[in-house]
């Protein structure tokens, strides 16, 4: 059935193409959820898949892409609370 990994993302990770390379890096992985901007400046992540593909995008949440500079990442396996058909930006 696979895992779900739940991520904050702090540090300049907003107007710097973060969502659409998370999107990117999870797709290629084959994972499903989301990822979406919060009010506080971090970015929020869920996703769900086989542990080797959460691993490496969480891997790649610490780094982001060229523009983010990466502060910190929370990241925790919590149970999945519904079911993912794709990766999306919420």
């Amino acid at each position: 059935m696979g895992q779900c990994l739940h991520a904050f993302v702090s540090g300049r990770v907003q107007g710097v193409w973060f969502r659409q390379s998370t999107l990117e890096k999870a797709q290629a992985h084959g994972l499903t959820g989301w990822v979406r901007n919060l009010d506080d400046g971090r970015v929020e992540v869920m996703a769900h898949g086989h542990e080797h593909g959460l691993l490496q995008l969480e891997a790649w949440l610490s780094i982001g892409p060229e523009l983010a500079t990466v502060a910190e990442v929370k990241a925790a396996r919590v149970e999945p609370v519904e079911e993912f058909i794709e990766f999306l930006i919420i």
